[in-house]
């Protein structure tokens, strides 16, 4: 089974849910990519990732159209502007998802504030992924 995780920068949430999604199960290929990636991944997703036990800091954003020839299972959308922008895929995906997150690296205030709000947004896509493979992809492996 096969499944790309989109964002607009993939340097957050859809390298988090990549992340959990993959240590779920060995026999998925989990990617993530973005619209418009990043430079680098957000060190602060780096860091919350590694406090749950999964390290994500060999990751680098990939652009989507790396991707838009291959086959899919699922492609899952975890921002709104990524759901808006997705292009066409020229290759067979069998389902299109949107599961929405807000961007935890837009949070302001104080550096506790802000590492808990990358803990609250990553502990929702924990909780949702979780579900979804339960529900949606361990019934079919």
């Amino acid at each position: 089974m096969k499944i790309l995780i989109l964002c607009t920068g993939n340097s957050c949430r859809s390298q988090m849910a990549q992340g959990f999604l993959q240590s779920l199960d060995n026999k998925i290929e989990v990617q993530s990519a973005g619209t418009f990636p990043a430079g680098k991944v957000n060190p602060k997703a780096i860091e919350v990732m590694a406090e749950a036990g999964i390290d994500i800091s060999k990751n680098t954003p990939k652009s989507v159209d790396e991707f838009l020839n291959d086959q899919w299972d699922y492609v899952i959308t975890v921002c709104d502007h990524a759901n808006e922008t997705c292009p066409l895929f020229l290759g067979k995906v069998r389902k299109r998802l949107h599961i929405g997150f807000e961007d935890p690296s837009n949070a302001t205030g104080s550096e506790g504030f802000i590492m808990s709000e990358f803990r609250r947004i990553r502990d929702d896509i924990k909780d949702t992924f979780l579900k979804f493979y339960k529900s949606e992809i361990k019934p079919k492996l």
